[in-house]
């Protein structure tokens, strides 16, 4: 009878865990449209669209990251060949400069071009919600950020979703024509010496807004050209106590 009995004992063991685990796939299938969570540090991850497409994006999670409610950062980067350039301006610009705010920063790398085309604007929306589901955010402290092209993304962003974005801090980047009906707090970094991105878009701009009383701000940085993106980040930290005061 013993043997009978494990043999008995065994098989019940096995239907037992499949009945377990079946659940558990299927849950993990059905839930494909969401990030996973990581540990502090950087992490690059695909995430599945609702299109078919795959978005791969850098994802930074502060040390101090817990039970309390943090920042969340949108970082757009650069134009060019989109492979790795998240990362890049993750941990070239964004990171180093915004350390201090303690916040989750997320960068996707674009799909097919710039980023006010529909599929980036479409993944976009869906990677922040996806990470604002997955983490512990502060929605009111939802701020998006960029350079060159990235930096064009904000302005963009900011200027559609201004529910969403409570300060929008674009680098080196190209504003609209018109900053008509603005909403959302503006920090833009620029240097003068930006051939390939002038400043006087941005100069313009920073005006129109300040005269339409919307809170805005410009540092011009001098001597630096539009590809030096490190040295960009000193012009970026000085975002970090006016981003604690719109927050306020």
């Amino acid at each position: 009878m013993r043997p009978q009995i494990i043999r008995l004992c065994t098989a019940t063991i096995v239907v037992l865990t499949v009945a377990v685990l079946v659940p558990f796939v299927a849950s993990a299938q059905s839930q494909s449209s969401q990030v996973r969570v990581f540990q502090s540090g950087v992490h690059i991850d695909n995430f599945p669209l609702p299109n078919g497409l795959t978005l791969r994006y850098a994802i930074s999670i502060p040390k101090n990251y817990s039970d309390s409610p943090v920042p969340l950062v949108l970082a757009l980067h650069y134009g060019g060949s989109p492979n790795g350039a998240a990362q890049g301006v993750m941990l070239t610009l964004v990171q180093p400069a915004l350390a201090d705010l303690g916040a989750i920063i997320v960068a996707p790398e674009s799909l097919r071009g710039a980023w006010d085309t529909a599929q980036n604007e479409q993944g976009v929306n869906a990677l922040l919600a996806a990470v604002e589901a997955a983490y512990r955010i502060d929605a009111k402290r939802v701020a998006v950020t960029g350079f060159s092209m990235g930096g064009t993304g904000v302005w963009f962003f900011a200027g559609k979703y201004p529910e969403r974005f409570s300060a929008a801090i674009p680098v080196a980047g190209m504003p609209p024509a018109s900053a008509a009906n603005w909403k959302t707090p503006v920090f833009a970094v620029h240097s003068r010496s930006d051939q390939v991105m002038p400043i006087g878009p941005t100069q313009a701009r920073i005006a129109e807004l300040r005269s339409a009383g919307v809170q805005a701000e410009l540092v011009v940085l001098n001597g630096i050209a539009h590809h030096e993106t490190q040295r960009f980040t000193e012009g970026l930290r000085r975002a970090v106590p006016w981003l604690k005061g719109v927050w306020k």
